[in-house]
């Protein structure tokens, strides 16, 4: 007998079996069914993200600050700020600044433009009794006003602008700041009024040296020259300290117009009185135009200038010391 699949050619299906259940084992206590199972840990310790060269606390110290537990080492090489840097920062500043180019200017034009004028309209007969360095003093005259305005805005122009907040934390050191204003300005003033003042003694003496002219001796270009440019570049220094104590532009600027033209104004309503005619002489010996005159030699009674230029140095070192102790104390 044949079956439907041989009939057809095809291998025969062997029967299938049920598929057997598994057997469950009776339930066992929880260290026969994972005898080598450990009991939970605690977390370990996982430090924040450091810098390199930190060295992190081990778990359970306490805590510590980092420069205790190890030392940092910058990529980025760091050097220590000193007087050089703000010298250098300010000399940056002084000559990107448009006041001080147009101030100057107009300071070496009034020196040397006057000092020409003064040459021409004179002759060689005015210079028997003068050296030919005169033409330089009224150009001086002017040109001081130029540099003492300079010498207010050099530190009174950031107290306005509120850049003087940039400044000082940059440089936290006040007093450095403050010493690389005056060392910068004093020394572009000096060398800028003393070229201008030597350049108009050159052009005098070439345009006058007659027979009879009086030639300038070694102390007379000293004074005219060197001494003059010292004498200015103070009453600038004066009024960067005054500026600094001030800190307001058109104050400091008045209160300076008012010390350097009060002296030569006053003594002529002080004579007026017998008692107090002594005063208004010793006042009127040390202003301005009469320490100039005795700078450039013009009146030999008034002395040489050096007394002069001692006394303005003293009254600026005291306006400084002042400024120093104004800027550390009082807030930004």
């Amino acid at each position: 007998m044949t079956t439907p699949y041989q009939q057809q050619g095809q291998a025969p299906v062997p029967p299938q079996t049920p598929p057997q259940q598994p057997q469950h084992a009776p339930p066992q206590p929880y260290a026969q069914q994972q005898p080598h199972a450990q009991p939970p840990q605690a977390p370990q310790y996982q430090a924040p993200h450091l810098p390199p060269g930190y060295v992190s606390p081990p778990p359970g110290a306490p805590a510590q600050p980092y420069a205790a537990v190890g030392t940092y080492t910058s990529p980025i090489p760091v050097q220590r700020t000193h007087l050089g840097n703000a010298i250098a920062s300010e000399w940056t500043k002084i000559k990107s600044v448009r006041s001080t180019i147009w101030t100057l200017s107009v300071m070496v034009a009034l020196v040397v433009g006057m000092g020409l004028l003064v040459s021409a309209s004179t002759s060689d007969n005015d210079y028997a009794n003068n050296p030919t360095t005169l033409p330089g003093f009224f150009g001086a005259l002017l040109g001081q006003l130029c540099v003492v305005t300079l010498g207010v805005l050099v530190i009174s122009s950031e107290y306005g602008t509120g850049m003087i907040r940039a400044t000082f934390t940059a440089s936290p050191a006040r007093s450095r700041v403050l010493t690389a204003k005056a060392l910068v300005f004093f020394t572009l003033a000096f060398v800028t009024t003393t070229l201008s003042l030597a350049l108009v003694v050159f052009i005098s003496s070439g345009m006058h040296s007659g027979p009879g002219v009086m030639r300038p001796n070694n102390d007379q270009l000293l004074g005219a020259t060197v001494g003059v440019g010292t004498y200015v570049s103070l009453l600038g220094l004066l009024s960067l300290a005054v500026g600094s104590m001030l800190r307001h532009s058109a104050g400091a600027i008045t209160t300076m117009l008012g010390v350097v033209l009060l002296p030569s104004i006053l003594p002529a309503f002080l004579m007026m009185s017998p008692s107090l005619a002594d005063l208004g002489v010793q006042m009127q010996k040390y202003s301005s135009p009469f320490a100039l005159a005795a700078l450039f030699r013009i009146d030999d009674s008034v002395g040489s200038g050096w007394s002069q230029l001692g006394m303005l140095g003293g009254i600026t070192a005291a306006a400084l010391v002042a400024a120093y102790a104004l800027l550390e104390k009082r807030d930004v």
